[in-house]
């Protein structure tokens, strides 16, 4: 059963919170990073993206990197920017994008938990970036990015949450540089507290949608400084990870397309004639193709739209991964027609978030830079929880989560 737990927020006082607020680390490049902060000496990038501190020599790996995120967030608690309130609570994390709205509850989530896969994950992580998000946490002694997860909807933890929300006033309100809108209320009434405890200990399984990185790293340090105290009770922080959790219903997956450099020597004709062996081509013209089901593909090249209709018995329906799009997409023509048989390392293949729309796409096969783009219905979510309950892992790039939740609004201190 899932085990959440309410902690004292490190939190920015309501002034400046629309300033502090940043998008995550891992979805800006160090040069935008730099641009954004550049005006805005309360960008939480500065903590989250501490390289940019330096001159592009510095490896963003080094320990001096570390220690100035460290001494930013420091110096920003010892100048009030940053508060911290004097109980445990859970927080209310609204996002309203295009006037979808969507409520998380912000809590810490248990690295016991992970461990025994009451928390399910679907993405491989890498070292390099495990080890990375692990010197953050060790060198600022805090979960500064909460990990978004999610779970099957439980109708009486919606309706306490939107009482709450109804009836009680935010403690930030404010839209963000990426046009959402942020809205937070602070559950600090203790028994609304039990309760929602007490009804997440009946939930089976919480699912990380976004931040397995994060999550893998927070459960290492975890472990680590378990080892480094024996006689740990299990109720220090360093035992516990901030997360947002959502209710299944609430999530946004938009899709995750792709671009391909070049045609792997062939011919459109040549290639169109592949790609017959297992699509059904059902549509060709100069409207973009946006599939509005599963296992239908639009596809894009010398400015002419096709619609792809994967034929019946072309791919495993039994198997939840195989039968995933971005698996078919792979398996039937990225692979064997392109010949890309490994995405993440393959420089000739990119991937196009679908927030950006299929405009991007038109783009870049317009430009040159690339030969041929792809666009794909969004992975749903139901997809990812059954991947995850089989204990399998989903392709990379697979799902694109929007809106992003904003780094810097709440922080789990394990040392406050």
């Amino acid at each position: 059963m899932a085990v959440i737990k309410a902690f004292k927020a490190l939190r920015p006082v309501p002034h400046l919170v629309s300033k502090v607020a940043a998008l995550p680390y891992d979805v800006v490049t160090t040069k935008e990073a730099a641009e954004i902060a550049r005006d805005n000496r309360y960008s939480f990038l500065r903590i989250d993206r501490p390289e940019i501190a330096f001159d592009d020599s510095m490896d963003p790996y080094d320990t001096k990197v570390y220690e100035k995120a460290r001494e930013i967030l420091f110096s920003m608690i010892d100048e009030k920017i940053y508060i911290q309130d004097d109980k445990p609570c859970l927080y209310i994390y609204q996002l309203n994008r295009q006037n979808r709205i969507q409520k998380g509850l912000v809590a810490c989530a248990s690295i016991d938990d992970y461990l025994n896969d009451v928390i399910k994950k679907h993405e491989h992580t890498l070292p390099v970036k495990e080890q990375d998000r692990m010197n953050h946490v060790n060198y600022t002694e805090a979960h500064t990015g909460p990990i978004l997860m999610s779970y099957r909807e439980n109708v009486r933890i919606t309706e306490i949450i939107d009482n709450w929300t109804s009836s009680h006033n935010p403690i930030y309100d404010f839209v963000s540089m990426d046009q959402v809108g942020q809205t937070v209320w602070i559950i600090d009434d203790p028994d609304t507290i039990e309760e929602i405890v007490n009804l997440f200990a009946g939930i089976d399984a919480l699912y990380i949608a976004d931040g397995h990185h994060r999550a893998a790293a927070a459960v290492k340090v975890g472990l680590a400084k378990r080892r480094e105290n024996p006689d740990y009770t299990g109720k220090e922080e360093f035992n516990y990870f901030l997360t947002v959790i959502f209710p299944d219903t609430q999530l946004t997956i938009l899709a995750y397309n792709r671009v391909i450099k070049d045609l792997n020597g062939l011919s459109e004709q040549e290639l169109l004639e592949k790609i017959k062996e297992s699509f059904d081509i059902v549509y060709k013209g100069e409207e973009a193709f946006i599939p509005d089901a599963k296992h239908s593909f639009g596809m894009y090249i010398d400015k002419k739209w096709y619609g792809l209709k994967v034929k019946p018995g072309s791919f495993n329906e039994s198997d939840p991964v195989a039968s995933l799009d971005v698996s078919i997409l792979h398996d039937l023509i990225i692979a064997p027609v392109f010949g890309i048989t490994n995405p993440r390392t393959d420089e000739r293949i990119d991937f196009v978030g679908g927030a950006k729309g299929v405009e991007e796409l038109e783009k870049r096969v317009n430009s040159g830079e690339m030969s041929v783009a792809f666009s794909l219905f969004p992975t749903p979510i139901e997809d990812l929880m059954a991947i995850s309950d089989a204990g399998a892992i989903m392709p990379p790039k697979s799902t694109w989560f929007e809106p992003k939740l904003q780094s810097g609004i709440f922080i789990h201190s394990m040392s406050l």
